[in-house]
């Protein structure tokens, strides 16, 4: 293992932060409360953050705007953070996005999983190794949301190009992860709970290191408290913050997730800290749900 890549891999061993993408009243991207939203993360203690992520609205931003998104992120986390870039949609697209990542300076991009509707698992191995073979300094991490996928298909894919370093792994079944992580290799990446604090305590116990956020959004301390805690092997610790969020994620995972990133906004704006807009296919919140969005982000205040 390089030096480069243990760096790599201990970034990814932490809250790995999904920024969301605000957007002004004109429905463009909004520069200024982005650039808020990060200090607020950075100065909160955050070291790793994702643009193109999920929680980001990747799949409804423009391709311009994908790229302005990774540019506003690269230059405001500067040396204070790793910056991890989501890329995908079609091969070209994807090897283009994660080229733009390494000419601005990010260590590492997290491929989402293709949405291509016939997805072999070979197929799985040729897409992310052509994106890993395009940039051989950065660091990879595939973004796995399949439960079909067997684990020796990501060995396979580590054979071919050693910069795959970690994986973000968004199965709801810790049971399949920890047989998943074992038959790809558990020493050989660093495994993050790609389904945020509510499944950071059991994929913990199975072996992963570090867990993405979109909560830490709105309430970085939360999220490093729940980091702290899993760390020390703390794990009534760690369910307790999990009872302090459970209600707001169970907010954002209801009907499919259809509001997984309008509740994250709708906390935001509840403290006046961006607008609650969202892009088709996600809607806003009705008003009874705003109220207990607000009020939730109220308790932990106090």
């Amino acid at each position: 293992m390089t030096a480069t890549s243990q760096t790599q891999r201990a970034a990814l061993a932490g809250v790995v932060a999904i920024p969301v993408t605000p957007f002004a009243e004109d429905g463009s991207v909004d520069r200024d409360a982005h650039r808020t939203l990060l200090r607020r993360l950075l100065d909160g203690g955050i070291t790793t953050v994702t643009p193109g992520g999920n929680t980001g609205e990747f799949y409804a931003l423009t391709p311009e705007e994908r790229r302005l998104v990774t540019d506003l992120t690269v230059a405001e986390a500067g040396e204070r953070a790793a910056v991890l870039v989501g890329v995908g949609h079609d091969v070209p697209t994807a090897v283009a996005s994660a080229r733009h990542a390494r000419e601005l300076g990010a260590p590492m991009v997290m491929v989402h999983q293709p949405v291509h509707p016939y997805l072999s698992a070979g197929g799985w191995v040729d897409y992310h190794r052509a994106v890993a073979e395009a940039v051989p300094e950065l660091g990879v991490v595939p973004y796995i949301r399949t439960a079909w996928l067997p684990g020796a298909r990501l060995a396979e894919l580590a054979d071919h190009c050693p910069n795959v370093i970690g994986v973000k792994y968004a199965v709801p079944d810790a049971a399949r992860f920890a047989a998943f992580a074992r038959d790809a290799g558990l020493e050989r990446f660093t495994w993050v709970a790609g389904l945020a604090e509510p499944y950071a305590p059991s994929y913990f116990s199975a072996g992963a290191t570090g867990f993405t956020s979109g909560l830490v959004n709105v309430a970085p301390a939360l999220s490093l408290a729940m980091l702290e805690a899993l760390r020390s092997g703390d794990y009534p610790g760690a369910m307790k913050v999990w009872e302090r969020i459970r209600r707001f994620e169970e907010l954002r995972a209801a009907n499919g997730s259809a509001d997984n990133v309008t509740v994250v906004k709708e906390a935001l704006a509840s403290l006046g800290l961006c607008r609650r807009e969202v892009r088709p296919p996600s809607t806003p919140l009705h008003d009874e749900e705003r109220a207990e969005v607000a009020a939730i982000v109220a308790g932990w205040s106090t």
